[in-house]
């Protein structure tokens, strides 16, 4: 039976899931349905433009939670290591331990990427600015910061991949921790 749903935006989480679950090409219109609740005459009224839309919003809402809750604390602390520190808390929250695969990574590796190559990049790029920015602070130079924050950022998607792989949630939080070392030793 569908349910209602009054806004928009209380689609769209429900909307992820499908997403990170199946990816975008195979979120069928029954599985997002499924996944939802909601009839399709539902789905369409929200989403007038179908999966596509979707995805956006989908993707969209990611970015708004790490720009929130990432990106902002990263550079706006006044303490550039407690920022960090709160970076490797909230990633690790968000992506419950790595129970959790990164839906822009997921849109980053499909057959949709070039279709949102830049949400996902500018996703991307605002994050490592946002810790090269922080590790400058902490007395890194630049480039060494840039190098640094690029692979944490990598190293950060790979271990989701791994701890997915492996179904070892250990993996990613080991991971984590390595990171937070090597960052703040």
């Amino acid at each position: 039976m569908a349910r209602v749903i009054a806004e928009k935006e209380d689609v769209i989480p429900l909307l992820a899931e499908v997403f990170r679950t199946y990816g975008f090409e195979g979120a069928s219109l029954a599985r997002i349905s499924e996944g939802t609740k909601l009839g399709r005459g539902s789905i369409y009224h929200f989403f007038p433009g179908g999966k596509e839309e979707m995805a956006q919003a989908v993707l969209g809402h990611v970015d708004a939670w790490f720009r929130r809750h990432v990106f902002e604390s990263l550079a706006e602390h006044e303490d550039a290591e407690a920022g960090i520190k709160a970076m490797f808390d909230d990633v690790s929250r968000y992506f419950l331990s790595g129970q959790r695969v990164c839906l822009v990574g997921v849109f980053a590796l499909g057959n949709e990427r070039d279709r949102f190559a830049v949400m996902v990049r500018d996703y991307f790029t605002a994050w490592i600015d946002a810790l090269a920015s922080a590790l400058v602070r902490t007395g890194r130079k630049p480039k060494e910061a840039r190098m640094l924050a690029e692979e944490v950022v990598g190293g950060i998607q790979g271990a989701l991949v791994l701890a997915r792989a492996l179904d070892q949630t250990d993996v990613f939080a080991d991971a984590m921790r390595r990171f937070q070392k090597r960052l703040l030793g």
